[in-house]
């Protein structure tokens, strides 16, 4: 039951999936350097990307495709269609066409290439769109 009322958008709280340590390390660098949002999770497996997702209930995912032992589109299939209303970021060294409609399609709301789009994760956070 989410309501968009302005005290929702007071804090931004954000999920990271990512397997690389120096990039998770990159991420919470840049999220916590943005007033009122705060790295509520961290993990490199499906599995456990899962479950603290369910157990912190952020506003929103950073999520990579390559997982250790898995995949994004796995997070994203078993976390949507049960919490719908968190928003997912993907973030990405495999940014394709194929990949971008593949994920978008799943419930992605934002799709970025690592390389070329990092810091535009700052305008997708929900905190920082207008309402």
């Amino acid at each position: 039951m989410n309501s968009s009322s302005p005290t929702r958008s007071a804090s931004t709280s954000v999920f990271i999936v990512e397997d690389s340590p120096a990039i998770r390390a990159r991420l919470v660098e840049l999220l916590n350097s943005i007033d009122d949002v705060h790295v509520v999770g961290e993990a490199d497996t499906p599995a456990t990307a899962v479950q603290g997702i369910f157990e912190t209930q952020p506003d929103c995912v950073v999520l990579d495709i390559q997982l250790i032992g898995g995949s994004g589109i796995e997070v994203l299939r078993a976390v949507n269609p049960q919490a719908p209303g968190i928003e997912f970021i993907v973030l990405t060294n495999h940014a394709t066409p194929q990949y971008r409609r593949f994920y978008m399609d799943a419930g992605a709301r934002w799709f970025f290439d690592k390389t070329e789009e990092f810091e535009r994760i700052r305008e997708a956070l929900p905190l920082h769109r207008p309402h």
